[in-house]
């Protein structure tokens, strides 16, 4: 699990369960806020759904304009206009996300919230402009209190959960992980597929059976 630059530690990413615990708490929570003319937690649920559907830092997803979401093809996307060392990348991504984007963004309308191609995917409470990083930080901590998961989690974690799954759902496809997570080198992508080893071996145990 080590790399030259960093480590993957099983700490630092949430297994299947987790996950969907957390995604699950957000979502009730945003379900009741619906009923009562809520808006935070609303919101917090959009974000979590976000990360974990699409792996970005976040420093990127602070960065995100309305216009920067694509829903018109079968596969929808969202650009990154300025990932790690300035980079832009295309993340792609279908299946309930792109569902819960397009409620997202009625919902924004009926909230009386520009979705303009310029304003701000993410609008903050108290300054009605793109919310800061540190803010994006404490909607996780937020949830994951609610969810019971552990206080060492960062939202960084969602985005190693992210790459876990998608590299064992594309069939252990390492480029397509790289080109998702906007890594530079592969040997930085290798780390999430020596985290997965134990599906490997199970893989491998089965052609003897």
């Amino acid at each position: 699990m080590r790399s030259k630059n960093w480590v993957l530690e099983p700490g630092k990413y949430l297994r299947k369960e987790e996950a969907n615990r957390l995604l699950n708490i957000a979502k009730h929570r945003a379900q009741s806020a619906q009923t009562k003319g809520g808006k935070v937690a609303i919101r917090d649920y959009f974000i979590i759904h976000l990360v974990l559907s699409t792996g970005l830092r976040v420093m990127e997803v602070a960065a995100l304009k309305c216009g920067d979401v694509f829903l018109d093809d079968k596969i929808c996307s969202i650009f990154v206009r300025k990932g790690k060392g300035n980079k832009k990348r295309l993340v792609y991504f279908t299946g309930p996300f792109r569902k819960h984007c397009k409620e997202y963004f009625k919902w924004k309308q009926e909230l009386g919230e520009s979705i303009e191609h310029d304003d701000p995917l993410m609008v903050s409470s108290n300054t009605g402009n793109h919310m800061t990083t540190r803010a994006i930080q404490k909607v996780f901590k937020r949830c994951a209190k609610r969810a019971c998961l552990d206080s060492s989690y960062a939202i960084h974690c969602l985005r190693h959960t992210y790459a876990c799954f998608l590299l064992k759902a594309s069939d252990w496809n390492l480029r397509l992980v790289q080109k998702q997570l906007g890594h530079s080198k592969i040997t930085t992508t290798q780390v999430y597929a020596d985290v997965m080893m134990p599906d490997v071996k199970k893989a491998l145990d089965r052609l003897f059976l």
